[in-house]
């Protein structure tokens, strides 16, 4: 999001087309996010997180492979005004899916994490993106199937959960289970069930 007006000057937007760019991808992270609120007590944050995550790596690996094909391993093409579209599209649906699951829908650790780790990108963004030219996206899209199989695999469900009784879903997991002491899971169900 930082650098959106660099990335839609290389594909040819040219500067206004890469500002009405950054605009329009803003708005679609408003928009999304909205989604993301009148959603996630319906269907659930995993459910969320796991489309958000699979639509994600699709938009990155389609990026990457539109700008591979234009602009090869010497850095030379351009995009005519179709296939900027098409790329602003993907661009698009690819925010939209961080802003409806992982932007929102983070806890306060995850917040922490991604505020240092986009603090650090932002540093070394362009740097990468000299380097690894279109490739940076495949980087990304790694980075996101990582973070879908963390989802996947890792993530309960707490959909009409109260907080009260959160420890009981995170006691009943497989894995964190044992990060959870058993003391902690029953105090939380006696203070539940005590008279006001």
């Amino acid at each position: 999001m930082f650098y959106a007006p660099v990335l839609f000057t290389i594909p040819g937007f040219g500067s206004d087309a890469s500002l009405m760019s950054a605009i329009i991808t803003g708005g679609v992270n408003v928009l999304a996010t909205l989604v993301s609120i009148f959603c996630v007590d319906k269907f659930g944050r995993r459910i969320l997180f796991f489309e958000g995550g699979i639509q994600m790596l699709v938009c990155q690996i389609v990026v990457r492979i539109m700008i591979g094909m234009k602009f090869g391993l010497n850095g030379q093409g351009s995009f005519n005004k179709g296939e900027a579209d098409i790329l602003l599209v993907f661009i698009c649906l690819y925010v939209a899916a961080f802003a409806w699951s992982r932007g929102p829908l983070g806890q306060a650790i995850n917040v922490a994490v991604n505020m240092v780790f986009t603090f650090g990108i932002a540093q070394i963004f362009l740097s990468m993106l000299c380097h690894l030219k279109f490739g940076l996206f495949f980087f990304f899209a790694a980075w996101v199937l990582v973070m879908t199989i963390f989802i996947a695999v890792l993530l309960p469900e707490t959909k009409n959960v109260p907080v009260e009784e959160m420890n009981h879903v995170w006691k009943s997991h497989w894995f964190w289970n044992k990060y959870i002491p058993d003391d902690v899971v029953v105090g939380a169900y006696n203070n539940s069930n005590a008279a006001p």
